[in-house]
């Protein structure tokens, strides 16, 4: 079984792979770590992939999928695969039809309204040393605190502030949201409550993959 976790930036999509990991032994396909993998490498792909982060653009469809083609290959046939970030847009779903993975997919789409994304994601601190992520509260000066687990500072990531957030929810309304209806016309898009808590989401996604 393969699932596809679908959802806004901030939606918890990464916790619930992490779930998955442990849970049931699936390996984590996202597309950052593998980009990132690729340029640190040095492969002729990885060049490209460097050239083109680089020079702050977007990197191609067909050099994502291609990507991710490749590491399925390498997988034992009886491991699923979760992709976390992929597909982004109708190009790459298209993409992943063609791959071996398409053959037992679920999508599993967390839903969160984007008020709440932005209030969510405005609120998470990450510790600069051990590198943990946690919520602080609205009014809380956090700034001025340290991490509860090692001691370190907490910071605001630069991808965290209000700003950032709305212009990361306006790419995925324009970019990936468009995809939902392909893969609800094809009667493979589940909704989950991305609003409960995270081990509730978790029972969520894990009653869909019980019931297929």
């Amino acid at each position: 079984m393969n699932i596809i976790l679908l959802g806004p930036p901030g939606a918890g999509k990464g916790t619930q792979a992490s779930h998955l990991v442990a849970d049931r032994g699936m390996l984590q396909l996202s597309t950052g770590d593998m980009l990132r993998a690729a340029r640190d490498a040095g492969t002729p792909v990885g060049l490209k992939v460097a050239a083109i982060m680089a020079a702050g653009e977007l990197v191609s469809d067909d050099i994502v999928s291609a990507l991710i083609d490749e590491k399925l290959a390498t997988m034992p046939a009886d491991q699923g695969a979760i992709f976390d970030g992929y597909p982004r847009t109708a190009a790459q779903a298209g993409a992943l039809d063609t791959m071996r993975a398409a053959d037992s997919l679920v999508v599993a789409l967390i839903q969160v309204p984007d008020e709440a994304i932005v209030k969510r994601m405005s609120s998470r601190r990450v510790c600069d040393n051990c590198g943990l992520t946690q919520s602080v509260s609205p009014d809380s000066k956090s700034e001025e605190e340290d991490c509860p687990y090692c001691g370190g500072d907490l910071i605001v990531r630069p991808d965290d502030n209000p700003e950032t957030v709305k212009t990361r929810l306006k790419e995925y309304h324009q970019q990936t949201a468009p995809i939902l209806p392909y893969y609800r016309k094809k009667g493979m898009l589940k909704q989950v409550d991305g609003m409960a808590d995270p081990d509730q989401v978790t029972r969520q996604i894990e009653a869909i993959l019980v019931a297929l």
